[in-house]
This record gives structure tokens, C-alpha cells and sequence, in this order.
């Protein structure tokens, strides 16, 4: 039962997911059926994310009391969930006994410290620790494109030239310093590579992969509804 249970539940759903894309979703039985799938994805999603977060602090609290190598950096994690979660889920509002108790000690205060509005401690955290932490690692990451773009753009070889040279022409394109540059040759050579190179061959190229991503998604759904694929169970 417990791996013919999930089996009939996802090829149920799969099933009315498919006739729901295929036919006609107004239609009253399908329609209903759709919605109700898809509000227990929903609902489904959110108990994941749940155990997901309680994972992550399982795990990690774990390796901090073993003393593990790094143990600092998962303190920090465990640490960081909890500050930016707690405020989140506690709002306070002035007619309940927290916010009764909040306002009598900071009567002056007109936003509530919990919750996720403006003012509040998650969206302080947000804006002036996560948002500049992110900014960071994007810069950051640049450095690490570059160093690998070195590494891939030598022309070692007639592809490998051709690539050079697309992603300079590309390169170029993208900068201003660069348009102006090659407006000097051709003051329509910028619009001749946003027409040839962006919108025909890496569109032409983007397809493809798409295609290809679509197709190996369909498989794996029709795997997945057929019960071939049982890894979601936790079987190989």
C-alpha cells in the first residue's frame, strides 16, 4: 500500500492534468477536476517548503553540536533562518495580546516589528542585509565568468574561434563603449547583430535546447504518471 497508494495518486493527477490541457478545461467535470489538483499542489508545495526549512535546521544543528569542519558557517545558517523566519510569521497587530504588549512599550511606534510590511524586521533584514549579500555574490560571480570565459575563448580550434568571435562581436554590442566602436565601421552594423546573432542564431539555438528540455520533461512526466520512475519515493 505504500507504493500503490502514491502510484494511483500521481496517475490520477497527471491524467486530469492532461485532459485539462488538451480539451476543453470549461468543461464542468474537467474543470473542477483541474482546480482541485491544482489547489492541492498548492497546499502540497507549502508543507514541502515547510519541511524543507525544518531540514535545513535539523541538518545543520546537528553538524554544529558534533563540532564538524565549518560548523561556524551552519551556525550562521541556522541563525539566519531563524531571524529572518520568526519575525515573519509572528505579524502583531494592535487588537491582539502581543501587539497590545508591543504598543505599550513603544507607543510611538506606527509600524509593527513582526510581519512582513514596510518597517517591519524581516523587511529591514531584507533590504539591508540579503539584498546587499546578493548584490555581492552576483559581483562577485562576474569574476568568475570572466576567469571562465578566458578558459573557454581560447582559439584552440575552429569552433572554439568561432565562439571567440561571436562573443566579442556580443561582447561589443552590449557595451556602449563598444556599439560606438563598431558604429565607426557600419552605422548599422549594431542593429545587422541584434537582427543575424541575437534574434536569428542564439533564438534558432534557444529553441532547440527548449525543445529538447520539453521533450526530456514530458518524458519524465509520462514516467513519473506511468510509475516507472519511483525516485520520488524513494526508490531507484
Amino acid at each position: 500500500m505504500k507504493t500503490t497508494i502514491p502510484l494511483i495518486v500521481a496517475f490520477l493527477s497527471g491524467i486530469v492534468l492532461i485532459f485539462a490541457f488538451f480539451f476543453n478545461p470549461d468543461r464542468v467535470f474537467i474543470g473542477a477536476a483541474q482546480e482541485v489538483v491544482l489547489q492541492w499542489m498548492t497546499i502540497i508545495s507549502g508543507f514541502a517548503l515547510v519541511l524543507g526549512v525544518v531540514s535545513i535546521l535539523r541538518v545543520n544543528s546537528a553538524k554544529v553540536k558534533r563540532r564538524e569542519a565549518g560548523w561556524h558557517y551552519k551556525l550562521a545558517t541556522v541563525i539566519s533562518v531563524l531571524v529572518m523566519a520568526i519575525p515573519a510569521i509572528l505579524p502583531v497587530s494592535s487588537k491582539t495580546f502581543g501587539g497590545k504588549i508591543f504598543y505599550s512599550i513603544f507607543p510611538e511606534n506606527s509600524a509593527p516589528l513582526f510581519g512582513t510590511g514596510t518597517g517591519s524586521i524581516y523587511d529591514w533584514l531584507f533590504n539591508y542585509v540579503d539584498s546587499p549579500m546578493m548584490e555581492t555574490m552576483f559581483a562577485m560571480l562576474a569574476f568568475y565568468i570572466a576567469s571562465a570565459a578566458y578558459r573557454a575563448f581560447r582559439a584552440r580550434n575552429a569552433e572554439a574561434t568561432l565562439l571567440l568571435l561571436t562573443a566579442t562581436i556580443v561582447m561589443m554590442w552590449r557595451v556602449p563603449i563598444g556599439e560606438a566602436f563598431l558604429r565607426l565601421f557600419s552605422t548599422q552594423l549594431p542593429d545587422y547583430i541584434n537582427m543575424f546573432l541575437m534574434n536569428g542564431f542564439n533564438v534558432a539555438v534557444q529553441r532547440g535546447i527548449i525543445i529538447g528540455a520539453a521533450l526530456g520533461a514530458a518524458a519524465m512526466s509520462l514516467r513519473i504518471i506511468l510509475g516507472i520512475e519511483r525516485t520520488y519515493m524513494g526508490k531507484g
